[in-house]
């Protein structure tokens, strides 16, 4: 992702305010929403998912080949607030050092924390039904954890059909060739994959392949999903190596050979470079 249009929408910040550190934001305006493959091109999915914006400095004026409207005014139509003024490079330091934590922004009358943690994000973004995308030759199917839109783009470009899901889909009768789950915005709440059809699937090799929320859990959600612990042993085993590369493992000794000291130099005397 490289700006603000690809993080707002990004699922994986559901519930959460997002702080930008460039000093300047706004310059180039929000992409109009060109649809491509049942998907919006320029963004990450068809809404903002962050529940606010906090930047430094603001630009009302935009320009942009491909802009539509300014960022002003699709906050505005999102109705997600937006803060500007704000020393974001102090505010990260802090975050930084505390490391995550509870945020509200308050106008005249004071609010409660929203504490997202306590709410199942992964069931308010995923998809709420059964979707197709390509028509390609291996059929990947893709359990929507809260998924980007550009993976999905990617899984295109390898001759695929991707059925998306919604994240507790009972995909016993589905006929796929690899099993992708995707990211989503936490790791608390365990995406239970049905049992039975996790058990049945997993007698016979398929490829499976996570990451982000799923790979943070990746040692035990299969096994979560499966009756026999030798099962679940396989399983969390062939997840590992479908995430590793490709060619085959052979356990060698690395050997590392430090870089020669750098020449010392008075100071004032001059430097010749190497």
């Amino acid at each position: 992702m490289t700006g603000y249009p690809e993080s707002l929408t990004d699922p994986s910040y559901c519930g959460q305010l997002i702080v930008l550190t460039y000093p300047s934001i706004g310059n180039y305006g929000v992409p109009h929403q060109l649809v491509e493959n049942q998907m919006l091109r320029f963004f990450e999915s068809d809404k903002i998912h962050a529940r606010a914006l906090i930047i430094s400095d603001y630009s009302e004026i935009y320009n942009h080949w491909n802009a539509e409207k300014s960022l002003g005014d699709w906050l505005k139509e999102e109705k997600v607030p937006g803060l500007f003024g704000i020393d974001t490079r102090h505010l990260t330091k802090i975050i930084r050092e505390k490391g995550t934590m509870l945020a509200k922004i308050v106008f005249d009358n004071d609010i409660h924390f929203d504490k997202p943690d306590d709410r199942n994000l992964v069931s308010e973004v995923s998809t709420r039904q059964r979707v197709v995308y390509g028509e390609g030759k291996h059929r990947i199917l893709l359990v929507d954890c809260g998924v980007k839109s550009n993976i999905i783009r990617c899984l295109l470009d390898y001759d695929t059909t991707v059925i998306k899901v919604p994240w507790d889909h009972d995909f016993h009768q589905e006929d796929f060739d690899g099993l992708f789950i995707s990211n989503g915005p936490a790791i608390r709440y365990v995406v239970k994959l049905p049992s039975t059809t996790s058990s049945n699937r997993f007698q016979k090799i398929i490829p499976f392949s996570a990451f982000a929320l799923a790979t943070s859990c990746w040692h035990w959600l299969p096994g979560l999903a499966l009756t026999s612990s030798s099962l679940a042993t396989a399983a969390t085993t062939s997840l590992f190596c479908s995430m590793a590369p490709t060619r085959p493992f052979s356990p060698h000794k690395t050997t590392v050979t430090p870089l020669p000291p750098r020449p010392s130099h008075k100071a004032g005397s001059p430097v010749s470079p190497t």
